[in-house]
């Protein structure tokens, strides 16, 4: 494998990658599931960006994740947990949906993080 390839695309762990992969592809899902149940067909453009979003948010979600870990620090809130829950769906949502700009960002600091080592 390239070691570009290898540094930034396969710079998270197998674990993290496959959760978060897993949650991209429930949103597919609803995706899919939405536009069957209105009867036309899926756009070849949905169809493309749909997959790409589920591939790519991953690293979407790491840099989401990354941002906020540095501006809450390790603090801890006790919130309601449905309103906890609610805010992690958005949260899910939003990654998936920009993850094809999001993304980048995270693939590059990987590809700098692990070149360093």
């Amino acid at each position: 494998m390239h070691p570009i390839i290898q540094k930034s695309f396969g710079g998270l762990s197998t674990q993290y990658y496959f959760r978060q992969f897993f949650f991209g592809l429930i949103i597919t899902s609803f995706v899919i599931f939405m536009f069957t149940r209105s009867g036309r067909a899926i756009p070849i453009g949905a169809l493309l960006f749909t997959i790409v979003s589920t591939l790519l948010y991953p690293y979407s979600r790491f840099v989401y994740e990354r941002v906020i870990g540095f501006v809450m620090g390790e603090n801890i809130f006790l919130v309601n947990a449905f309103l906890m829950l609610f805010t992690k769906l958005i949260t899910i949502a939003i990654c998936w949906a920009l993850a094809i700009f999001v993304a980048p960002i995270g693939l590059g600091y990987l590809y700098y993080h692990h070149s360093k080592k």
